[in-house]
């Protein structure tokens, strides 16, 4: 969750110097979501970090980027 995604992606693509952003780069966008409180947003990143949301992601999201 980020309210400044540009930055977010120029830190993990240029800046970051270690772990998993580092091993996995380039980042790339393919999926975003808006809410108007964080809160909400908050409770979506943890929907889509557990198995069920991983799946949705498989299922759904990456098919249509491909």
């Amino acid at each position: 969750m980020t309210s400044d995604l540009i930055t977010r992606f120029h830190f993990h693509n240029h800046k970051s110097t270690k772990g998993y952003t580092l091993r996995n780069r380039p980042w790339i966008v393919i999926h975003v979501e808006f809410f108007q409180f964080k809160k909400d947003a908050l409770k979506r990143e943890n929907e889509l970090k557990s198995g069920k949301g991983r799946d949705w992601v498989k299922n759904y999201v990456l098919p249509n980027f491909l």
